[in-house]
């Protein structure tokens, strides 16, 4: 499969899960967004990039926080900007915008933006190298770059277990590209060979007790691991489920069943010019 190729199926993807995106067991979405808008420093007039805004959720606390700020977040996925597009208009949140555009093919121009953000995204891209100096090229020299990724602890076991079930499926692992950069280290190489400096790297927990093991499946289902279970038959989708929701109910404490949700936050500065 070629690059055109995955990015329709990944557009597909997220257009199928867009409706149920913000569901309460991805709140780690929601939770992460309003601790990386405290990242940023910029002041009233200024313009904030949001590069892969999903349904807006940093977009629109950004915009919330900072009401003299025009945030514009942009994605490929028509359908996640329905959603985003929704949650400003009932918020009543004039100062963000939301445009269909590919993170990876950023229509404007050089220098206009005073930060640019990006949560769980940039490890989408063909490219990571490539559209991190993209991102910073649309930045005015000064201005800080910010990226979430997920540290290698993410999700485990319950990934591993929903691998191990896949493959007896006969269907590959996700490839989970997000673990190329899921050390502190490697953000930090990323942003250095960037070009970006004053690099700073954070990791944070966001972490927290699922009811049951049919909300771990609001997690498969409303998001990108749908693209793998909906290879399957729907008779053998049922008994997956059924199989798997058993193994990830036997991970369950007293407290319910855990979703390691471990954050790294990284930002760096583009530098000023000579």
């Amino acid at each position: 499969m070629d690059a055109q190729d995955r990015r329709k199926r990944m557009r597909e993807t997220f257009d199928a899960v867009s409706p149920g995106y913000d569901n309460p067991a991805l709140r780690f979405f929601s939770e992460t967004a309003r601790c990386l808008a405290g990242y940023l420093d910029v002041t009233d007039g200024s313009c904030v990039l949001d590069a892969a805004t999903g349904t807006g959720n940093v977009a629109l606390e950004v915009a919330r926080r900072l009401p003299g700020v025009k945030v514009t977040g942009i994605d490929f996925s028509a359908g996640m900007l329905r959603q985003a597009k929704t949650k400003a208009s009932a918020a009543g949140l004039g100062n963000a915008e939301f445009l269909e555009m590919d993170m990876q093919e950023i229509a404007f121009a050089d220098d206009y933006f005073d930060a640019a953000v990006c949560s769980f995204g940039v490890f989408f891209a063909d490219d990571m190298m490539h559209q991190l100096r993209l991102m910073a090229a649309k930045v005015r020299p000064g201005g800080r770059v910010i990226v979430t990724g997920f540290h290698e602890d993410a999700f485990r076991p319950l990934m591993d277990i929903f691998g191990d079930h896949l493959e007896r499926y006969g269907i590959e692992r996700p490839s989970l590209k997000w673990k190329l950069i899921s050390t502190p280290s490697r953000c930090e190489a990323l942003f250095r060979e960037a070009g970006l400096s004053d690099i700073r790297v954070d990791r944070r927990d966001h972490g927290y007790f699922l009811r049951d093991a049919g909300e771990w499946w609001d997690v498969i289902w409303n998001a990108g691991l749908r693209s793998r279970v909906s290879q399957l038959s729907p008779e053998n989708l049922r008994r997956f489920r059924e199989e798997h929701l058993h193994a990830v109910e036997r991970t369950r404490t007293e407290d319910g069943i855990r979703l390691n949700i471990e954050v790294l936050y990284t930002s760096g500065v583009k530098a000023a010019q000579e």
